[in-house]
């Protein structure tokens, strides 16, 4: 699985970090619109030595919650975190003034859901690059999370505390080792199928009109035959 997060980086022209102990933090968003649900992953790996990689993998979700996307903080709408990579635009910090967290530095880009209703919208939004709060933090104190709820206004929220303890464990090492910067990179597989489907659409479409004008083709040599 780390082969293949490192190509699909590569593919996109991402930085990987490689020094020891310096953390790749990917966010992998899921296919389904659905929210509510921790269906998200955090793929965290950096090197030990020259040779040997660490790899860990949390439940997460980069979507807000229903209560959010029902009561949106701003008129604009609730914010969901854009595809893309964010260097150095995180850092430990206070969440919300009450505990430790990746919390956001520098500007990010998001898009503005405002049909305030429960379906998670992609199409429609606007996207505005800024500073919006956008952290990195934990859903409940203890134990699993069951939904999302209130836990996310457009955050990258960890389903499981312990996984999340494990996590800034390995943020301290990293800012002990490169100063309070860290680089949040989320891909997004739910803008990739509507690019798939566009991109099919458009293809079918092209074989249509081909099959179309070869119709015709036929049909003129064969008057011209007769």
């Amino acid at each position: 699985m780390l082969q293949r997060i490192k190509a699909l980086l590569k593919f996109k022209r991402y930085d990987i970090a490689t020094r020891p102990y310096e953390l790749n933090i990917i966010g992998l968003r899921s296919k389904s619109i659905l929210p509510n649900r921790f269906d998200d992953e955090l793929h965290v790996f950096y090197k030990t030595n020259v040779l040997h990689w660490e790899y860990h993998v949390f439940k997460i979700t980069t979507d807000p919650g229903t209560f959010w996307l029902k009561n949106p903080m701003q008129e604009q709408g609730t914010a969901i975190l854009a595809e893309g990579q964010y260097k150095n635009a995180y850092g430990i910090g206070l969440h919300r003034g009450q505990y430790k967290a990746l919390v956001q530095h520098k500007p990010i880009t998001i898009i503005r859901d405002y049909d305030r209703d429960a379906i998670l919208d992609f199409y429609n939004g606007k996207k505005t690059t800024g500073n919006y709060g956008i952290n990195i933090h934990r859903a409940n104190r203890v134990g699993k999370t069951k939904t999302v709820n209130k836990n996310s206004a457009g955050c990258q929220v960890f389903e499981n505390a312990t996984d999340f303890d494990v996590f800034m464990r390995l943020c301290e090492k990293h800012k002990s080792l490169y100063q309070n910067q860290f680089t949040y990179t989320l891909i997004d597989f739910r803008t990739w199928r509507r690019q798939t489907i566009r991109r099919a659409s458009y293809f079918a479409g092209a074989l249509m009109g081909l099959g179309i004008a070869g119709y015709f083709y036929i049909q003129n040599k064969r008057q011209k035959a007769k």
